[in-house]
């Protein structure tokens, strides 16, 4: 068995380090040295048999294959007191909420900790991945966290691009990065439609709402899905953007940008919508650092990590986007980020379609020949939550021996936890909302 490990520098750079090991052999644990490694720990013990000695919470993540039937004797952390309470919210939710259980355990109102059990969304999308010839899973991939599909479906294309030596044109690159900031747009106004519903900010919830509604109507006209499903394939895309979509997504935009200007003004000026998310969810920037935090959640902890400025590409390279932060790493600051990144998405969008520059309805598809054999390849996408990674392995024919996914959330839903402590229970609902996690992402 090879563990592969793929670690990303100071500069952006990504390194890949290799080493071999039998099931069930041991080896001694980084976690208590490094804990932003504890989530891969255990999912590596869980996946392979290989035992990290000295894991301090060594605990399965996915409760994969035989172990599905032992998920109700999962081993929760206690907390022991003569008054501390205990309170267990799922794994079954109201409406359409995905399963997941929480464990909170409180003194009074106040939570000393909190535990994620996770897992119930288990579909075994690794396997599935390797049962279906490399350049025809683009619909399964783009179906793995069916809000981030443009992110995963980019990044697979990408990772096949490159193991083929297709040279992807800028124009179907651009039409991407459109397709991308698209989806950003509208999921952070998801997130923000959730976080004014919470605290039953009307204005808001409904504004948010209908702005999103706008927003997935320009991408179904564009390609005919709401979710961007079926615009990228392996080698460019299936639709450019004529000129006609061009004047109306600029149209939509317009109109966007000037009704979303007047809601944040309203939400973030609100002394109820002040008091209830400042200071409420804290996860400072040492802990963020210290449990690897990333994409949004990182940011709003001041943690100064975006994939589409570290790992540019030809696409950012010509057309930039800014790095944006937030310090106080609170409900507030998640909040405030989101409205911040969808003007910067709105200002890059604006600024690629208005520009004169290559005519993106002529995003010819390039030739997606056989894959190299006995390749690594790494592709980062950095989606609305944060960078979706895809790591695809060929053998000695060029067929696909592994493909790994990770979701930003395997490495979030643990700050979730952490922004809970020392917090109100009655504060869970707008933590989990100000995060934004995906529970098939952890999942898979």
């Amino acid at each position: 068995m090879v563990v592969t490990a793929v670690l990303q520098g100071h500069e952006g750079q990504l390194s890949a380090l290799r080493g071999r090991g039998k099931c069930h052999e041991s080896f001694p644990s980084l976690t208590p040295r490094h804990p932003a490694v504890q989530m891969f720990e255990r999912e590596l013990w869980e996946q392979t048999g290989l035992t990290p000695v000295g894991h301090p919470w060594l605990k399965p993540v996915r409760y994969e294959g035989p172990r599905q039937q032992r998920m109700a004797e999962h081993p929760f952390f206690k907390v022991r007191g003569q008054e501390i309470h205990e309170v267990g919210v799922g794994p079954i939710h109201a409406s359409v909420i995905e399963p997941g259980h929480f464990r909170f355990m409180c003194h009074g109102e106040q939570v000393h900790h909190l535990e994620i059990q996770l897992g119930y969304q288990h579909r075994g999308v690794e396997a599935l991945l390797l049962r279906r010839p490399p350049l025809a899973l683009t619909s399964l991939v783009e179906s793995i966290v069916g809000d981030s599909s443009i992110a995963y479906a980019w990044g697979y294309c990408a990772a096949v691009e490159a193991l083929s030596g297709a040279q992807v044109s800028i124009e179907s690159d651009l039409v991407r990065g459109v397709a991308l900031e698209l989806e950003r747009v509208a999921m952070h106004l998801a997130g923000l439609t959730g976080l004014a519903t919470d605290i039953a900010f009307l204005q808001g919830g409904a504004t948010y709402g209908r702005l999103r509604t706008a927003v997935i109507n320009a991408s179904m006209r564009a390609c005919g899905s709401r979710f961007g499903r079926g615009w990228l394939r392996p080698g460019g895309v299936r639709f450019g953007i004529t000129n006609e979509l061009r004047r109306d997504l600029l149209t939509t935009i317009a109109a966007f940008t000037k009704d979303i200007a007047e809601v944040n003004d309203l939400m973030l000026n609100a002394r109820s919508v002040q008091s209830r998310f400042q200071g409420v969810g804290v996860v400072s920037n040492e802990a963020a650092q210290d449990i690897g935090l990333v994409g949004l959640a990182g940011r709003a902890s001041g943690v100064a990590v975006d994939m589409r400025i570290s790992l540019p590409g030809q696409l950012h390279t010509g057309h930039p986007i800014r790095l944006l932060t937030e310090e106080t790493g609170d409900c507030w600051a998640r909040l405030k980020l989101r409205m911040r990144e969808i003007d910067e998405s709105i200002r890059w969008l604006t600024q690629v379609l208005d520009a004169p520059g290559p005519d993106l309805m002529t995003a010819t598809p390039a030739p997606v020949g056989p894959l190299s054999p006995d390749t690594l390849c790494v592709s980062v996408r950095e989606g609305f939550r944060g960078p979706v990674v895809q790591a695809l392995e060929t053998g000695a024919d060029g067929r696909l021996l592994h493909y790994k996914v990770q979701d930003p959330s395997l490495l979030n839903w643990f700050g979730l936890a952490l922004a809970l402590r020392d917090n109100e229970i009655s504060d869970f609902p707008i933590c989990n909302k100000s995060f934004d996690l995906s529970y098939c992402g952890n999942d898979l």
